[in-house]
């Protein structure tokens, strides 16, 4: 599978998305600075978490007017896997590429921490490697990360099975509608979740859980 990662002014999950991507493909993923127009020919892009632009006006505001989003959204269109995590979620929904918005987090903290996830939807390329209804442990890192829609899109993305992931045994950490952690676009080529699986995806990092997302990805390319 061949990868790129998008950075940012304040990225600062991009190399932990490399480590996660090398350490289940076999290859190192190409860095594109989010100031290039052209996204190279991968089957899968990355936008990765951390504080880009220091998330001044709203979080991922600036960053989705970036020149090389232009190119993500005609990959997207065409069919090529998008992955955001965190602050690549906040992206993906400003640039119009993900329905709904992120705000900030019920409690107006940021936290840190390690949540549950069930995966509610294993008919995705994001997720074929986990079984419906499994629940397993993720890490958080988010002062807005509160997900919100109106009424008639949260009625849509669930009729269509866009929400992936949920929030599972009350660990919900920022008061997402329906305990929402991750959802698709309509085509389910593009997903955004706000916990981050690549920080669990070695022995040393406490637990394999999030290999699956990658490993899922893995397999559709293949």
């Amino acid at each position: 599978m061949k990868t790129a990662v998008i950075v940012f002014p304040g990225s600062n999950r991009d190399h932990d998305m490399f480590h996660a991507l090398e350490l289940i493909t076999g290859s190192r993923p190409q860095s594109v600075w989010h100031a290039e127009s052209t996204l190279p020919d991968v089957d899968l892009v990355v936008v990765p978490g951390g504080f880009s632009y220091g998330d001044y006006l709203r979080s991922g505001a600036i960053a989705a007017r970036s020149p090389i989003l232009k190119d993500l959204v005609a990959k997207a269109d065409n069919g090529v896997s998008v992955l955001g995590v965190c602050n690549g979620f906040q992206i993906l929904t400003e640039a119009g590429l993900l329905p709904g918005a992120l705000m900030r987090n019920a409690g107006i903290t940021f936290v840190c921490k390690e949540v549950m996830m069930e995966t509610v939807n294993n008919a995705t390329r994001f997720s074929s490697k986990f079984t419906k209804g499994q629940v397993w442990r993720c890490p958080v890192a988010h002062h807005d990360g509160n997900y919100f829609a109106d009424a008639e899109t949260l009625r849509r993305i669930e009729d269509n099975g866009q929400v992936v992931f949920r929030y599972a045994d009350g660990t919900n950490p920022n008061g997402s509608l329906n305990d929402i952690a991750g959802i698709t676009n309509d085509n389910g080529n593009v997903l955004g979740m706000m916990p981050h699986p690549e920080n669990l995806v070695e022995a040393l990092h406490g637990g394999l859980d999030g290999r699956l997302l990658f490993e899922s990805l893995a397999t559709q390319a293949a």
